[in-house]
């Protein structure tokens, strides 16, 4: 692997995102190495499933602040005719693999999935359902 490949551009998961919002998260930590330095895109979805959360979680103004404050500097990617047309053509892979991203209960993951697949960069998370989709490369830490 080149430096250069490592040191690529990605697009970012909900879940490892916003790991330094959640108590005692130790994703942040653990990918690290894997973001910093590193230029990151997160999906218009991810922006909207964390303010969800916090909305629903009552956060209190300092770690709502906190939220406001890391969107405001990520590089969020919106939807439009041409995610949108990826994004179909993701699910239609996908439910023709047989692969579980094309059930409904993933709509918002397909979302994110298509982002990095758009963007022809890899999607760093955590969350096994991203695991074998076709045309997604997955950069993922196995964690303890």
């Amino acid at each position: 692997m080149t430096a250069q490949l490592v040191r690529g551009p990605i697009v970012i998961d909900t879940d490892v995102f916003g790991a330094d919002l959640v108590p005692e998260s130790r994703l942040a930590e653990l990918y690290e190495p894997v973001i910093v330095g590193r230029p990151a895109f997160i999906s218009f979805q991810t922006a909207a499933e964390l303010r969800f959360g916090a909305l629903l979680r009552g956060w209190g103004s300092a770690r709502m602040l906190k939220l406001q404050a890391k969107l405001e500097v990520a590089e969020i990617v919106h939807s439009g005719p041409e995610l949108v047309l990826v994004y179909a053509q993701l699910r239609v892979d996908c439910r023709r693999t047989g692969h579980a991203l094309t059930q409904r209960e993933h709509d918002a993951d397909r979302w994110i999935a298509a982002t990095a697949v758009r963007l022809g960069i890899p999607l760093v998370s955590n969350d096994n359902i991203f695991r074998d989709v076709p045309g997604l490369e997955l950069e993922t830490i196995k964690s303890h």
